[in-house]
């Protein structure tokens, strides 16, 4: 029986791509997508000092820097790891970024209707941020991704190991009661005495490099360990495919705000749906 794996493709076409992961709801690895952007091969510790060096974010009740930020990060070991990971959001700290990243979708992202003026009011689980890490940084844990948005992460810097989880796992992952995206099982070091089940999971584990570009379809439970120091972008993607997944945790996610809030959101988020089905036909 052959190891599970995750596929590199190189100049594969948008159709090819439709056809062969986005629709059979398959994660792969695109080898030079991010050539289109100007930030492939930029995006480096000494340019984000030089540029942005004291830039802040808050991190666990504490401000930090990006000079700040890469210091622990390039001082980060498997022993001793950098805190992980460090968001910063682009359109929020760093507009300046955003015309080296164009086009965001690296022309297989499409259609995207979160870039539609209709999901760009409110909260709708969208962001567009760079990811910092340092040796031995794991992503705290295994998860998939809110509002069931397909998760978009190009590697710019540095090598990051990745593991997702088949569809139809989630019994192995132990899903938490109140909070369903997410297991607090650490794959890494996983208690079978508390999670028996998770000894019947196939997580597959591969590397993502500079330059490379993973794609995780929504329902993909993942979960993420940087190998060296690493800068990624991930933004996310909604369309007519995860629509219906995405109303549901529009509903569930609203509805901690009150019957009234989840009534009036899923109502402007159904009609903003139909406008960008409308917008692609």
């Amino acid at each position: 029986m052959s190891t599970p794996s995750v596929q590199k493709v190189e100049d594969i076409s948008y159709k090819d791509f439709m056809d062969n992961f986005y629709k059979l709801g398959i994660p792969v690895v695109f080898k030079n997508a991010s050539k289109v952007w100007k930030a492939n091969g930029l995006f480096k510790p000494e340019w984000f000092r030089k540029n942005f060096g004291e830039r802040a974010i808050d991190k666990n009740g504490r401000k930090y820097t990006m000079n700040e930020v890469l210091d622990l990060v390039e001082s980060s070991s498997e022993s001793n790891p950098a805190p992980y990971p460090f968001i910063f959001d682009i359109p929020a700290l760093m507009p300046e970024v955003l015309p080296l990243i164009e086009p965001l979708d690296l022309n297989y992202a499409r259609p995207n209707w979160l870039s539609s003026k209709w999901f760009q009011r409110g909260n709708w689980g969208s962001v567009t941020e760079i990811f910092i890490g340092g040796p031995g940084g794991r992503f705290p844990y295994v998860h998939l991704d809110y509002y069931h948005l397909n998760a978009w992460i190009t590697q710019l810097y540095g090598d990051k190991q990745f593991t997702v989880f088949p569809r139809g796992q989630e019994a192995y992952l132990y899903p938490k009661n109140d909070d369903p995206w997410r297991s607090d099982i650490n794959i890494f070091e996983p208690d079978y005495n508390k999670y028996p089940l998770y000894r019947n999971a196939t997580p597959i584990n591969f590397t993502v490099s500079a330059g490379e570009t993973l794609f995780i379809p929504f329902g993909t439970w993942h979960t993420a360990y940087s190998l060296t120091p690493t800068i990624s972008v991930a933004f996310d993607q909604l369309n007519a495919k995860n629509f219906k997944p995405f109303m549901r945790d529009v509903w569930l996610f609203k509805l901690r705000e009150g019957k009234m809030k989840a009534m009036a959101s899923y109502a402007y988020a159904w009609l903003a749906g139909q406008s960008c089905r409308l917008a692609h036909t």
